[in-house]
């Protein structure tokens, strides 16, 4: 299932996290710790892959459609469970 947010709101996200959640979150999804930092906007694509992120021009940093939100879940997951604690 797709998503569509705004660049700003996931980058808002990923550096909600705590320390360790990409690779907490890469070694759960057998991927680089590149390739989620590609997921929340990073561009290095040598150490990472491409996991389904379009990102268009537009306010707020543009529009960010996710075609796989497994990542978005599991860091949204992450950092519920790191404010409760």
């Amino acid at each position: 299932m797709s998503k569509t947010i705004t660049f700003n709101e996931l980058r808002r996200l990923k550096d909600s996290l705590p320390d360790g959640a990409t690779r907490q979150i890469a070694d759960k999804l057998n991927v680089t710790p590149q390739t989620v930092r590609n997921y929340f906007g990073g561009c290095n694509y040598e150490f990472g892959k491409n996991q389904g992120v379009h990102i268009e021009p537009g306010p707020d940093g543009g529009i960010v459609v996710l075609d796989d939100t497994t990542i978005y879940d599991m860091a949204v997951e992450i950092l519920e469970q790191s404010q409760k604690n």
